[in-house]
């Protein structure tokens, strides 16, 4: 693929955000495109284009629906819903295209539609205009070959419902200026999309997946019915093909992507016969289920795995998609619940092989592994990794829990850092996330409600979850934080175990754990203490209180070293912080620190919500011990143990449940 950066906001800027943006096609998704430009560029002139007026106006009625409903449901403020609607127009007339910087056409599947969209597009707007086409299977090089300019038009392919699916792919074909790439990838995550780079075989990357997901549960109709092939499917996916097939009115598509890829690649690709005689199908909604008996549901799980496998193989070796991205994508855009090289891994080689041997038997003609299985694994799922002069900086991306860590995540970190800290090219290190809003959400809960109770287990736990921090402590090799967003709880503590931490101005600092009725395990009870003591008293607010620390105040503190006003600004001090700690690293202070005293009695958190007594003595015992311990080792041990005990009190067990059913915790009665 060409882009010089795995993480789109480290290039260059190529060109502005843009003022004035067509959407040519009122139907299904162009809308809902339009609704997501406009919400993440409120002062966006948008101007949506179609021959027929009735679609124009129930384009525009959809638009208020949407704003009207973000505002009932507190997502948006009224002021902020008249800004998404100001500005919008919608016209029968091709004219009002004229100052556009982007066209985009989200018409009907049909190429020689397009063509002609496309030239009277290109005979109205500037030769600079950005020209993109929303298709999910014709190949860019045939939409755009009767262009005068096609360097300046790729294929933007967006996933229903585009205001809310964050998934994007964006399509590299052979005559696109490699700068327009770079700038929609970038345009696209700073504005909070998820953008995929694929190559321009037909269908791209995900809908070779999905198409033949459900092409394939169509021709198992001789087997099981559509129900109980949803039910099945419900395994690896949140909603079953067929149930997804009448949500999206898909069985057209179907056919018309999978006959494109028949006459290219094949017969074993023609869609099953079926779609041409069904409109709806009979299945279950997802969460439920019919009976299947244990022959047939192996015999279907066998298929569906088949084809999920097939096509993920052929993905990687044609170099359609990169590994992380299709893994990811299946999962943001597609709701499987792992991505299908993940599925693979954890299956283990021996049933990997034996499904796929399986389904070469069943489906002659389709694509199996051209190397071995072991190699489709080797990538990182969570972080990427990129040069940017002698500094690796390691991007966390998790788009979908706002970059929070787990452990396959702290372990690719972990695994980076190890990789690379000998290598005397590598001047150091610098963490960051992914996109705008957050350096790092916390850590995942994961196991740790089933340690509810049981002390010995959480507090090996919070040892275990903290083997990343202790490899930071100990590195010579200088190691930055870069806060681009808010960083929570677990995140904050990784960031407070680098060498440096800088911040985009607006970036917050929290630690909501004691919300939850728990205390925060890996380091917040010791580490900023022996840092920064003379902002004890912030501390002690954050902790007992979860107040949010903004980046200018802890600018004032020394918590952060720098400012920053945007994210390339903040890499940039990122690295000149790596530079400027060479040879220089201080480790955190291993003797004991003397901290204040905690003052009036909590009772509510920042936020108003009535607290745990238990959790905030918990909270303060550990503080003062931890401070009086003669090692950083004791101290954390400490911190460790807290975080065991807060596992076996009634606020804990409260407050994980009502994290789990989405509630306000009543710490009231537990104390």
């Amino acid at each position: 693929m060409r882009h010089r950066h795995s993480n789109p906001l480290l290039a260059e800027p190529a060109r502005a955000m843009p003022r004035h943006v067509a959407i040519i096609g009122a139907g299904s998704i162009g809308p809902d495109i339009g609704y997501y430009l406009k919400s993440a560029l409120p002062g966006l002139r948008l101007t949506l284009v179609d021959l027929a007026q009735p679609a124009l106006d129930a384009a525009l009625s959809r638009f208020r629906g949407y704003a009207e409903k973000a505002v009932a449901r507190g997502k948006a403020k009224p002021q902020e819903a008249e800004r998404v609607l100001h500005d919008v127009m919608g016209t029968t007339d091709y004219d009002a295209i004229g100052g556009c910087d982007w066209v985009l056409e989200a018409a009907t599947e049909n190429l020689a539609l397009k063509q002609r969209i496309f030239a009277d597009v290109e005979s109205r707007v500037a030769d600079d205009a950005i020209i993109t086409s929303n298709t999910s299977s014709l190949p860019a090089a045939r939409i755009f070959a009767q262009l005068r300019n096609p360097q300046r038009a790729t294929v933007t392919h967006f996933f229903a419902p585009a205001w809310r699916n964050p998934a994007v792919e964006v399509i590299d074909w052979e005559r696109a200026d490699p700068g327009l790439l770079e700038h929609l990838r970038r345009f696209f995550c700073e504005t909070g999309k998820l953008p995929l780079v694929t190559s321009d075989a037909p269908c791209f990357m995900l809908d070779r997946i999905f198409d033949n997901w459900c092409n394939e549960s169509a021709l198992l109709l001789d087997r099981a019915d559509a129900a109980q092939i949803d039910t099945v499917a419900s395994d690896y996916v949140h909603a079953g093909p067929f149930f997804v097939l009448n949500l999206a009115h898909g069985n057209p598509i179907i056919v018309e992507t999978n006959t494109l890829q028949a006459d290219e690649e094949g017969e074993h690709y023609r869609p099953a016969s079926i779609f041409g005689s069904v409109d709806r199908w009979l299945t279950v909604a997802p969460g439920k289920s019919v009976p299947v008996d244990d022959e047939t549901a192996a015999r279907v799980r066998d298929r569906l795995l088949g084809v999920l496998f097939s096509q993920s193989v052929d993905i990687v070796d044609r170099a359609i998609g990169e590994a992380a991205d299709l893994d990811l994508g299946c999962r943001i855009a597609l709701g499987f619940r792992h991505g299908p090289l993940t599925l693979m891994r954890d299956l283990g080689e021996g049933e990997t092989a034996r499904v796929l041997q399986r389904f070469a038997e069943d489906r002659p003609g389709m694509p199996m592994p051209r190397r071995a299985l072991a190699a489709y694994q080797r990538f990182e799922r969570h972080v990427l990794v990129d040069d940017v002069d002698d500094v690796k900086v390691i991007t966390l991306r998790r788009p979908e829990a706002l970059n929070a860590l787990h452990d396959e995540m702290t372990d690719e970190i972990l695994g980076v850092i190890r990789r690379h800290e000998d290598d005397p090219a590598v001047a150091g290190f610098v963490l960051v996330g992914y996109g705008t809003r957050a350096f790092c959400a916390g850590a995942d809960i994961g196991r740790f409600p089933s340690m509810l109770g049981d002390a010995q287990a959480a507090t090996q736990y919070s040892r275990d979850c903290s083997r990343l921090l202790v490899h930071l402590d100990a590195m010579r090799k200088p190691i930055v934080a870069a806060l681009n967003g808010m960083a929570l709880g677990g995140g904050f503590e990784l960031a407070m175990r680098c060498h440096a931490l800088v911040a985009v101005r607006g970036a917050t600092m929290q630690l909501p754990e004691v919300t939850l009725g728990i205390v925060p395990g890996i380091g917040a009870m010791v580490v900023p203490y022996r840092r920064w003591p003379s902002a004890a008293e912030v501390f002690h607010a954050m902790l007992r209180k979860g107040e949010r620390l903004g980046a200018e105040r802890a600018h004032e503190l020394g918590i952060v070293d720098a400012l920053a006003g945007d994210y390339r600004e903040l890499i940039a001090c990122a690295i000149e912080r790596v530079h400027a700690l060479a040879g220089r690293v201080r480790s955190i202070p291993d003797a004991p620190v003397d901290v204040p005293g905690f003052g009036e009695r909590v009772e509510r958190a920042a936020n108003g919500l009535a607290l745990s007594a238990t959790t905030i003595g918990l909270i303060e015992k550990a503080v003062r011990d931890a401070a009086a311990a003669p090692s950083l080792a004791q101290a954390l041990e400490i911190g460790y143990e807290a975080f065991g005990a807060s596992a076996c009190t009634a606020a804990a067990r409260e407050g994980i449940a009502a994290f789990g059913e989405r509630r306000s915790p009543d710490f009231g009665r537990t104390g």
